[in-house]
C-alpha cells in the first residue's frame, strides 16, 4: 500500500472509532498504537481530506424563525419564548414561563396573576428564590361554584411562597349576577386596596379562555343560556374572564360592567405582562390579545405558535 493510500486508511479507521463508535482521542491511541498527537493530526487530515463531514443539525432554528414570524407580525410582542411541546406542552410553558419569571423578578415588585391550569402550571415550577418585598395578587375574582376547580388560590399561594411573601386574594367571584352588586363589593376598603395593588403591578401573568362549551366560565354557570350563545357567535375568548371578539375589543358590555378585576387597558401599561399558553384551541383569544397589544412577552408551545401564525380573522 502506497504512503498516501496508508495514512487514508489509518484516518478513516480513527475517524470511524471517534465518530461513529465513541472513543475518545486516548483510547483510539491505546487500541492503535500511536500516539494522542498522531490521532488528532489524522482527525484534521480526514476532515481536510472530505473522508469526514460534519453537519450540525439544529433542532431550535425552525423556532427562532417561528419567533421571529410572530415578532413581526405582533408589534405589541417583545419577547416570545417557543417550546417545542412535543409530550407535555402545559408543562413545557408552565416551566418556561417558571424560568422566565425568575429572571426578571427582583425585590420589591408587584406580580398580579390570573389563573387557570396554564398559570399555575407556571406557579408549580417556580423555584424559591432570595428576594425581599415582593407582593403578589390575584388579579381578577375567583369563584362561587366550589365544586369546580379554577387553581386561583393554589396558584397565589405557590407563587407566594416560592418568593417569601404573604398571599393577596380577591376572594369575591369573579362575575357578579348584578353591575350594582359588584359596585358595592369594590366599594368595600379590603377590596379596593387588593383591586389597587393589581393595578400598580408591574409583572403580569396570565392566561387566555376560550367560547368553547367546555370552557371554566361556562361550567362555573356565570351566564344564561341566552348569554353563552351571544358570547360564542361574537367572541374569540376571554382575559382576566373579560370576553374579546378578534381585534381584542370587549363584546359584551352589560357582562364586562359585572366582571371584578384588572381593566384589559391597564396590562398595556405593565413593564412585563406576560401571556402564557399550551393549547391550540387558545389561538384565536390570543390573536386577539396580541393584536389589542394586551401582551408583552408570549410563552406559547410550538404547534400553537404555528396555528398563531397562520390565523387571520
Amino acid at each position: 500500500m502506497e504512503g498516501e493510500d496508508k495514512k487514508i486508511a489509518i484516518a478513516l479507521k480513527v475517524a470511524t472509532l471517534y465518530y461513529r463508535d465513541g472513543f475518545n482521542q486516548q483510547e483510539i491511541a491505546t487500541e492503535l498504537d500511536i500516539s494522542r498527537a498522531t490521532v488528532s493530526r489524522l482527525l484534521q487530515f480526514g476532515r481536510n481530506q472530505g473522508l469526514v463531514t460534519i453537519q450540525i443539525h439544529n433542532p431550535l432554528a425552525p423556532l427562532h424563525q417561528l419567533q421571529t414570524a410572530l415578532l413581526k407580525k405582533y408589534s405589541s410582542l417583545k419577547k416570545i419564548i417557543i417550546v417545542p411541546g412535543k409530550d407535555n406542552p402545559l408543562e413545557e410553558v408552565g416551566n418556561a414561563g417558571a424560568h422566565y419569571l425568575e429572571q426578571i423578578i427582583k425585590d420589591n415588585d408587584i406580580l398580579g396573576l390570573g389563573w387557570g391550569k396554564t398559570v399555575y402550571q407556571v406557579a408549580l415550577h417556580t423555584d424559591i428564590k432570595n428576594v425581599s418585598g415582593v407582593k403578589v395578587v390575584q388579579m381578577k375574582g375567583g369563584m362561587s361554584n366550589t365544586e369546580t376547580r379554577n387553581y386561583a388560590f393554589e396558584t397565589v399561594n405557590a407563587f407566594a411562597s416560592a418568593f417569601n411573601t404573604i398571599p393577596q386574594y380577591l376572594p369575591v367571584p369573579v362575575i357578579f349576577d348584578h353591575a350594582k352588586t359588584k359596585e358595592l363589593v369594590e366599594s368595600d376598603t379590603h377590596i379596593k386596596y387588593i383591586l389597587k395593588l393589581g393595578q400598580e403591578a408591574n409583572i403580569a401573568m396570565f392566561t387566555v379562555g376560550t367560547v368553547r362549551d367546555s370552557a371554566l366560565l361556562f361550567r362555573l354557570g356565570y351566564f344564561t343560556a341566552a348569554e353563552q350563545r351571544s358570547l360564542q357567535q361574537n367572541a374569540v375568548g376571554d382575559i382576566f374572564s373579560r370576553f374579546i371578539n378578534a381585534q381584542g375589543q370587549i363584546v359584551n358590555q352589560d357582562i364586562n360592567k359585572r366582571t371584578i378585576g384588572i381593566h384589559l387597558n391597564d396590562l398595556k401599561k405593565k413593564k412585563h405582562s406576560i401571556l402564557v399558553a399550551a393549547n391550540v384551541a387558545k389561538v384565536p383569544a390570543i390573536h386577539g390579545s396580541l393584536t389589542a397589544g394586551y401582551a408583552n412577552t408570549l410563552i406559547i408551545d410550538q404547534e400553537s405558535a404555528n396555528n398563531l401564525l397562520e390565523y387571520s380573522n
